[in-house]
């Protein structure tokens, strides 16, 4: 019996073969599989022939978001700096999302990285992607040399064994705690949409770091980076990591030393984070891509946690909704910003009049 990801795949080369054919894109960003098991890598098709080789499957862990800008730059016509703007439409981009890639494609709108009508999205409901890491630890050290893709199982052989692992229980952690699968724009829907998830606490991970004692918070957080090695590819991975200059790299003036020094490498992961509160849709893109193992997506987690509870909002949800962190509204808390003269517990309004800024 065909598996869903197969069909998929049979649905994302017939479109993106006729798309590239009819010239309405001029590339199509996809996926074809890896030189290992349980690998696939982000590619870009510019011809049908090409659309013959993408794939689908539970190992799609990548945000395509984060290559989709430079893909429309390569299409674009070449120009100096100085010339002017070409007349007329400039070329289409094909690409795949899911919910959470769809949402950083909304987030890059919003800021100006992409333009929608340049875009054709070919929308796909994710069923949740497999975590290679915990194939690898059920397997104890034995070598993956074949896995199969059924809808609810993966039918794993190596040397002298064979191994039936249920799917749901090697799911990735971001995946697990998801709520929004559909994506929220596309043009072509692939599949079914699923709806909305019903998950009793998808923010169970970050409460029970939460309800540690501050001590206790801080040193989970400097075991857990402990073994960092500063190699960023969770930033290279990431499609709200975009500076022309990242605060890692900028020297004038050094905002944190290169080294591994565990001050350093706290800094580094304190500053990213906060760089993406409000933004990150918890995509896993970070953490799939860490050679290490560590689970910095907690930390944005927390982010997404407090910008909900604070806001009502969460990222890329709606095109037309500015980004929290990016507007203000008069009725917005702000007693820690400024007080009134008269008493402590005035309101924010108040506090606007009075124009003293708090020193506490």
């Amino acid at each position: 019996m065909e598996s869903s990801s197969s069909k998929i795949t049979d649905e994302i080369r017939a479109e993106a073969s006729r798309l590239l054919s009819s010239g309405e894109v001029a590339a199509f960003l996809g996926f074809v599989p890896g030189s290992l098991p349980m690998t696939v890598r982000p590619f870009v098709a510019r011809s049908s022939e090409d659309a013959a080789r993408l794939v689908w499957n539970s190992f799609c862990v990548m945000n395509l978001a984060n290559y989709l800008p430079e893909v429309l730059k390569s299409v674009e016509p070449p120009r100096g700096p100085g010339d002017p703007e070409p007349e007329g439409p400039l070329p289409r981009v094909g690409v795949l999302a899911t919910g959470c890639w769809s949402r950083n494609m909304v987030v890059q709108i919003q800021e100006n990285r992409i333009q929608r009508d340049r875009v054709v999205i070919l929308g796909i409901s994710s069923r949740g992607m497999v975590d290679r890491k915990k194939v690898l630890a059920r397997l104890g050290g034995r070598e993956a040399l074949k896995v199969e893709e059924q809808d609810h199982s993966l039918l794993v052989s190596g040397r002298a064994f064979n191994e039936e692992i249920p799917r749901w229980e090697v799911v990735r952690d971001n995946c697990r705690s998801c709520v929004h699968p559909d994506p929220v724009i596309w043009d072509i829907m692939i599949g079914e949409r699923a709806g909305d998830r019903q998950n009793a606490n998808r923010f169970a991970q970050v409460e029970e770091i939460e309800s540690l004692a501050p001590e206790e918070r801080w040193a989970w957080f400097q075991e857990e980076i402990s073994s960092c090695i500063r190699c960023y590819a969770c930033r290279n991975a990431c499609p709200l990591c975009y500076c022309p200059t990242c605060f890692v790299d900028d020297s004038r003036p050094q905002w944190v030393g290169k080294s591994i020094e565990p001050v350093d490498t706290a800094i580094f992961h304190i500053l990213r984070a906060y760089h993406c509160a409000g933004r990150c849709t918890d995509c896993g893109a970070c953490e799939s891509a860490c050679p290490m193992g560590i689970r910095m997506r907690l930390f944005t987690k927390k982010l997404e946690k407090d910008v909900l509870e604070m806001y009502g909002a969460e990222a890329g949800m709606d095109p037309e909704t500015p980004l929290p962190l990016s507007t203000f509204s008069p009725d917005d808390p702000q007693d820690f910003i400024v007080t009134g003269q008269e008493s402590p517990k005035s309101t924010g309004d108040e506090a606007g009049r009075s124009g003293e800024v708090s020193q506490s």
